[in-house]
């Protein structure tokens, strides 16, 4: 998966946004929920290729980083709850989409919180 297909992956999940908050870096981007703001992929490039960080349930993180070389405990964030996974790696297309889909839903994806007075919001 390239950086473009990634970014346009990001941007079809309902409520997100992507954009590029850090001053002069002109790689690195953040995909995250218009709402909120909350971030749910970081996309960088740290060295010569580039990388994504994503949410992950610590479990099934651990199992991740077992299954693929690609995918390893975060680049700069917390090491239990978020995974770096190289891009064009042995992670395949697929796999990547589903554990930004998990990181989508696990920073408030797709939930409607329901409002004071009961109703959903």
């Amino acid at each position: 998966m390239t950086k473009a297909e990634l970014i346009e992956y990001c941007n079809s999940l309902a409520g997100a946004v992507t954009d590029m908050p850090f001053n002069e870096d002109f790689e690195s981007v953040v995909a995250r929920h218009e709402k909120s703001r909350k971030w749910f992929a970081l996309i960088m490039k740290p060295d010569d290729k580039y990388l994504v960080n994503l949410k992950c349930d610590p479990m099934e993180a651990d199992m991740l980083r077992r299954a693929y070389n690609g995918v390893t405990a975060a680049y700069h964030m917390n090491k239990t709850h978020w995974n770096s996974v190289y891009l064009e790696s042995d992670v395949p297309d697929e796999e990547i989409k589903n554990m930004v889909y998990q990181s989508y839903l696990l920073t408030g994806g797709g939930i409607r919180k329901r409002r004071k007075n009961g109703g959903e919001g």
